[in-house]
Protein backbone atom coordinates (compact mmCIF):
# COMPACT_ATOMS: atom_id res chain seq x y z
CA UNK A 1 0.00 0.00 0.00
CA UNK A 2 1.36 3.29 -0.95
CA UNK A 3 -0.29 6.57 1.02
CA UNK A 4 -0.22 10.14 -1.02
CA UNK A 5 -0.02 13.00 1.46
CA UNK A 6 -1.92 16.34 -0.93
CA UNK A 7 -0.79 19.51 1.75
CA UNK A 8 0.68 22.42 1.47
CA UNK A 9 2.47 23.14 4.63
CA UNK A 10 5.97 21.15 4.57
CA UNK A 11 5.79 20.69 8.86
CA UNK A 12 2.35 19.30 8.16
CA UNK A 13 3.44 16.75 5.47
CA UNK A 14 6.43 15.55 8.18
CA UNK A 15 3.77 15.07 10.48
CA UNK A 16 1.10 13.29 8.25
CA UNK A 17 4.02 11.04 7.16
CA UNK A 18 5.09 10.02 10.71
CA UNK A 19 1.87 9.48 11.48
CA UNK A 20 0.92 7.44 8.62
CA UNK A 21 3.99 5.29 8.40
CA UNK A 22 3.01 4.87 12.60
CA UNK A 23 -0.64 3.78 11.76
CA UNK A 24 -0.41 1.60 8.92
CA UNK A 25 2.51 -0.81 8.84
CA UNK A 26 1.21 -2.18 6.04
CA UNK A 27 2.42 0.61 4.15
CA UNK A 28 5.20 0.02 1.95
CA UNK A 29 5.55 4.09 0.55
CA UNK A 30 4.72 7.28 1.04
CA UNK A 31 4.46 10.16 -1.69
CA UNK A 32 3.98 14.14 -0.88
CA UNK A 33 2.55 16.38 -3.02
CA UNK A 34 2.52 20.32 -2.18
CA UNK A 35 -0.96 21.11 -3.70
CA UNK A 36 -3.77 19.97 -5.74
CA UNK A 37 -2.39 19.81 -8.90
CA UNK A 38 0.33 18.28 -7.99
CA UNK A 39 -1.16 15.85 -5.90
CA UNK A 40 -3.65 15.39 -8.75
CA UNK A 41 -0.92 14.28 -11.51
CA UNK A 42 0.86 11.61 -8.81
CA UNK A 43 -2.33 10.45 -7.94
CA UNK A 44 -3.25 9.58 -11.66
CA UNK A 45 0.80 8.57 -12.72
CA UNK A 46 0.59 6.22 -9.36
CA UNK A 47 -2.90 5.40 -9.17
CA UNK A 48 -2.88 6.06 -6.04
CA UNK A 49 -5.98 4.73 -3.98
CA UNK A 50 -5.20 6.06 -0.51
CA UNK A 51 -4.67 9.77 0.09
CA UNK A 52 -4.70 12.37 2.85
CA UNK A 53 -5.30 15.53 1.61
CA UNK A 54 -5.72 19.44 3.06
CA UNK A 55 -8.32 21.28 1.96
CA UNK A 56 -7.80 24.96 1.74
CA UNK A 57 -3.88 25.23 -0.49
CA UNK A 58 -2.75 28.21 -2.23
CA UNK A 59 -2.30 26.50 -5.66
CA UNK A 60 -5.59 24.28 -6.15
CA UNK A 61 -7.22 23.05 -3.29
CA UNK A 62 -8.37 19.91 -2.16
CA UNK A 63 -12.08 19.89 -3.31
CA UNK A 64 -11.32 20.85 -6.45
CA UNK A 65 -8.27 18.14 -6.69
CA UNK A 66 -10.95 15.37 -4.81
CA UNK A 67 -13.11 16.28 -7.41
CA UNK A 68 -10.55 15.16 -10.34
CA UNK A 69 -9.42 12.36 -8.63
CA UNK A 70 -12.99 10.47 -7.67
CA UNK A 71 -13.76 11.05 -11.04
CA UNK A 72 -10.53 9.45 -12.42
CA UNK A 73 -10.99 6.40 -9.61
CA UNK A 74 -13.86 6.49 -7.74
CA UNK A 75 -12.94 3.82 -5.61
CA UNK A 76 -9.91 6.55 -4.42
CA UNK A 77 -10.30 6.54 -0.48
CA UNK A 78 -9.94 9.76 0.77
CA UNK A 79 -9.07 11.16 4.24
CA UNK A 80 -9.25 15.14 4.40
CA UNK A 81 -7.36 16.66 7.14
CA UNK A 82 -8.33 20.19 7.33
CA UNK A 83 -8.28 23.45 9.93
CA UNK A 84 -12.20 23.72 8.64
CA UNK A 85 -15.75 22.58 9.67
CA UNK A 86 -17.39 25.38 8.25
CA UNK A 87 -20.38 24.89 6.43
CA UNK A 88 -19.27 26.05 3.03
CA UNK A 89 -16.12 23.75 3.33
CA UNK A 90 -18.70 20.64 4.66
CA UNK A 91 -20.71 21.30 1.78
CA UNK A 92 -18.59 21.59 -0.46
CA UNK A 93 -17.22 18.00 0.09
CA UNK A 94 -20.36 16.37 0.15
CA UNK A 95 -21.29 17.63 -2.74
CA UNK A 96 -18.28 15.54 -4.52
CA UNK A 97 -18.37 12.34 -2.53
CA UNK A 98 -19.48 9.33 -5.12
CA UNK A 99 -21.80 7.00 -4.04
CA UNK A 100 -20.58 4.64 -1.72
CA UNK A 101 -17.12 6.04 -1.52
CA UNK A 102 -15.00 5.53 1.71
CA UNK A 103 -13.93 8.88 3.00
CA UNK A 104 -13.32 10.75 6.23
CA UNK A 105 -13.12 14.23 7.36
CA UNK A 106 -10.68 14.78 10.29
CA UNK A 107 -9.71 18.41 11.84
CA UNK A 108 -6.68 18.90 12.18
CA UNK A 109 -7.22 19.80 15.94
CA UNK A 110 -7.81 15.95 16.83
CA UNK A 111 -5.38 14.35 18.76
CA UNK A 112 -2.72 12.06 17.32
CA UNK A 113 -4.39 8.84 18.72
CA UNK A 114 -7.78 9.89 16.76
CA UNK A 115 -5.64 10.23 12.89
CA UNK A 116 -3.88 6.96 13.28
CA UNK A 117 -7.66 5.15 14.08
CA UNK A 118 -9.36 7.50 11.20
CA UNK A 119 -6.22 6.47 9.04
CA UNK A 120 -6.84 2.85 9.88
CA UNK A 121 -10.33 2.70 9.20
CA UNK A 122 -10.44 4.39 6.11
CA UNK A 123 -7.48 2.55 4.59
CA UNK A 124 -7.54 -0.96 6.15
CA UNK A 125 -11.28 -1.62 7.66
CA UNK A 126 -13.30 0.53 4.74
CA UNK A 127 -14.97 2.74 7.05
CA UNK A 128 -15.54 6.26 7.13
CA UNK A 129 -14.88 8.74 9.79
CA UNK A 130 -16.38 12.14 10.88
CA UNK A 131 -15.34 14.23 13.65
CA UNK A 132 -17.54 14.94 15.52
CA UNK A 133 -18.44 19.01 14.72
CA UNK A 134 -17.93 18.03 11.21
CA UNK A 135 -20.96 15.73 11.39
CA UNK A 136 -23.08 18.09 13.05
CA UNK A 137 -22.26 20.84 10.46
CA UNK A 138 -23.21 18.16 7.94
CA UNK A 139 -26.93 17.72 9.57
CA UNK A 140 -27.23 21.72 10.27
CA UNK A 141 -27.05 21.82 6.65
CA UNK A 142 -29.93 19.16 5.56
CA UNK A 143 -32.21 21.85 5.62
CA UNK A 144 -33.65 21.74 9.29
CA UNK A 145 -34.98 24.84 10.95
CA UNK A 146 -31.78 26.46 11.56
CA UNK A 147 -29.73 25.31 8.33
CA UNK A 148 -30.46 25.71 4.20
CA UNK A 149 -31.35 23.38 2.19
CA UNK A 150 -29.22 22.70 -1.04
CA UNK A 151 -31.53 24.99 -2.96
CA UNK A 152 -31.80 27.57 -1.01
CA UNK A 153 -27.76 27.15 -0.76
CA UNK A 154 -28.20 27.26 -4.51
CA UNK A 155 -29.73 30.31 -4.80
CA UNK A 156 -27.52 31.93 -1.64
CA UNK A 157 -24.69 31.54 -4.40
CA UNK A 158 -26.22 32.46 -7.48
CA UNK A 159 -26.38 35.85 -5.41
CA UNK A 160 -23.03 35.74 -4.59
CA UNK A 161 -22.42 35.65 -8.34
CA UNK A 162 -24.52 38.40 -8.63
CA UNK A 163 -26.90 36.90 -10.83
CA UNK A 164 -30.80 38.03 -11.27
CA UNK A 165 -33.80 36.79 -10.25
CA UNK A 166 -34.63 35.96 -14.26
CA UNK A 167 -30.96 34.74 -14.68
CA UNK A 168 -31.44 32.48 -11.21
CA UNK A 169 -34.87 31.15 -12.70
CA UNK A 170 -33.28 30.19 -16.30
CA UNK A 171 -30.42 28.02 -14.47
CA UNK A 172 -31.93 26.52 -12.07
CA UNK A 173 -35.06 25.30 -14.24
CA UNK A 174 -37.35 27.40 -11.76
CA UNK A 175 -40.05 30.22 -12.15
CA UNK A 176 -39.34 33.83 -11.19
CA UNK A 177 -42.17 33.72 -8.30
CA UNK A 178 -40.48 30.49 -7.03
CA UNK A 179 -37.11 31.95 -7.27
CA UNK A 180 -38.46 35.23 -5.02
CA UNK A 181 -40.41 32.46 -2.92
CA UNK A 182 -37.00 30.87 -2.03
CA UNK A 183 -34.99 34.39 -1.62
CA UNK A 184 -37.47 35.35 0.98
CA UNK A 185 -36.91 32.65 2.56
CA UNK A 186 -33.34 32.56 2.87
CA UNK A 187 -33.20 36.18 3.87
CA UNK A 188 -35.62 35.71 7.05
CA UNK A 189 -33.36 32.04 7.52
CA UNK A 190 -29.95 34.57 7.75
CA UNK A 191 -32.23 37.31 9.41
CA UNK A 192 -32.15 39.73 7.10
CA UNK A 193 -35.70 40.28 6.08
CA UNK A 194 -38.09 41.93 8.06
CA UNK A 195 -41.70 42.18 6.25
CA UNK A 196 -42.42 45.89 5.14
CA UNK A 197 -44.29 48.33 7.76
CA UNK A 198 -43.09 45.85 10.70
CA UNK A 199 -41.45 47.53 13.56
CA UNK A 200 -38.29 46.58 12.59
CA UNK A 201 -38.42 46.91 8.89
CA UNK A 202 -35.25 48.59 7.53
CA UNK A 203 -35.23 50.32 3.97
CA UNK A 204 -30.98 51.24 4.68
CA UNK A 205 -30.09 47.72 3.46
CA UNK A 206 -30.18 46.04 0.40
CA UNK A 207 -31.59 42.69 0.94
CA UNK A 208 -29.28 40.65 -1.59
CA UNK A 209 -26.05 42.29 -0.70
CA UNK A 210 -26.66 42.04 2.86
CA UNK A 211 -27.62 38.20 2.75
CA UNK A 212 -24.21 37.78 1.35
CA UNK A 213 -22.38 39.61 3.93
CA UNK A 214 -24.04 37.99 6.61
CA UNK A 215 -23.17 34.53 4.69
CA UNK A 216 -19.79 35.28 4.81
CA UNK A 217 -19.54 36.28 8.10
CA UNK A 218 -21.32 33.13 9.16
CA UNK A 219 -19.17 30.64 7.19
CA UNK A 220 -21.37 29.68 5.13
CA UNK A 221 -19.76 30.93 2.09
CA UNK A 222 -15.92 31.70 1.86
CA UNK A 223 -13.61 32.21 -1.30
CA UNK A 224 -13.15 28.30 -2.42
CA UNK A 225 -16.96 28.31 -2.73
CA UNK A 226 -16.84 31.32 -4.77
CA UNK A 227 -14.18 30.01 -6.65
CA UNK A 228 -15.84 27.02 -7.70
CA UNK A 229 -19.34 28.34 -8.27
CA UNK A 230 -17.77 31.07 -10.29
CA UNK A 231 -15.90 27.98 -12.79
CA UNK A 232 -19.48 26.27 -12.61
CA UNK A 233 -21.55 29.41 -13.85
CA UNK A 234 -18.68 29.95 -16.81
CA UNK A 235 -19.16 26.84 -17.82
CA UNK A 236 -23.40 26.73 -17.60
CA UNK A 237 -22.90 30.65 -19.69
CA UNK A 238 -20.74 28.88 -22.49
CA UNK A 239 -23.61 26.19 -22.95
CA UNK A 240 -26.73 29.25 -23.62
CA UNK A 241 -27.69 28.99 -26.79
CA UNK A 242 -26.68 33.05 -27.53
CA UNK A 243 -23.29 32.10 -26.79
CA UNK A 244 -23.16 29.27 -29.09
CA UNK A 245 -21.77 30.71 -32.68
Amino acid sequence: MKVLIIEDDPLHRSYLNEAIRAALPECNGVLEAENGGTGERLARDWKSAHIVMDLQMGQRNGIEAARTIWKERPETRILFWSNYSDEAYVRGVSRIVPAGAVYGYVLKSASDDRLKLALRSIFIESQCVIDREVRGMQQKSLGNTNGFTEAEYEILVDIALGLTDRAIAQRRNLSVRSVQNRLQQLYVKLGVYQPAGSQDDDSRFNLRARAVAVAFLRKLLNHNALERAEADLSAWLVRQPHNRA
